[in-house]
């Protein structure tokens, strides 16, 4: 395989949108080479590279399996590279709202928070927070005589 440049790879692999998009992915330090930072976006990558690199809250690693010739479709951007992260497993969900994880104390495996996760899932808040439904508000005008 002939050595290609990252931004260009990144782009045909359709990790980023545009290629001035992937030359500030790899300026910004967010690309790993074979463990090693990448320092400029003109960097020659080779078959059997693995990139390690951190976008849109998520970390891929992935193994350089071709060069790209030219941004195609997704699943001929797809045979490029081969995905070496684990899969995202989503911890089971109990009924009241509260990941089950939760009730054993609050801590995961290892007693550290899984990785990716800050917050409740999108779409979801926790009981009690955020503004109140409709009904609620219903209820609190009646409670505070407002209505």
């Amino acid at each position: 395989m002939t050595p290609q440049r990252l931004d260009k790879w990144l782009w045909f692999a359709r990790i980023v949108k545009s290629r001035s998009l992937a030359q500030k992915l790899v300026n910004g330090g967010h690309v790993r080479v074979n463990r090693d930072k990448a320092q400029a976006p003109a960097k020659a990558i080779r078959h059997g590279d693995v990139l390690t690199i951190a976008v849109a809250n998520r970390i891929l690693v992935l193994k350089v399996l071709a060069p790209g010739t030219r941004r195609g479709p997704a699943p001929e951007a797809r045979l490029l590279y081969e995905d070496l992260a684990p899969s995202p497993s989503s911890p089971p969900i109990s009924d009241d709202g509260e990941d089950a994880d939760e009730d054993a104390g609050g801590q995961g495996a290892a007693g550290a928070a899984p990785v990716g996760r800050e917050g409740p899932a999108p779409g979801r808040r926790e009981r009690g927070s955020g503004r109140p439904t409709k009904r609620q508000r219903r209820q609190i005008d009646r409670l505070t005589d407002k209505g």
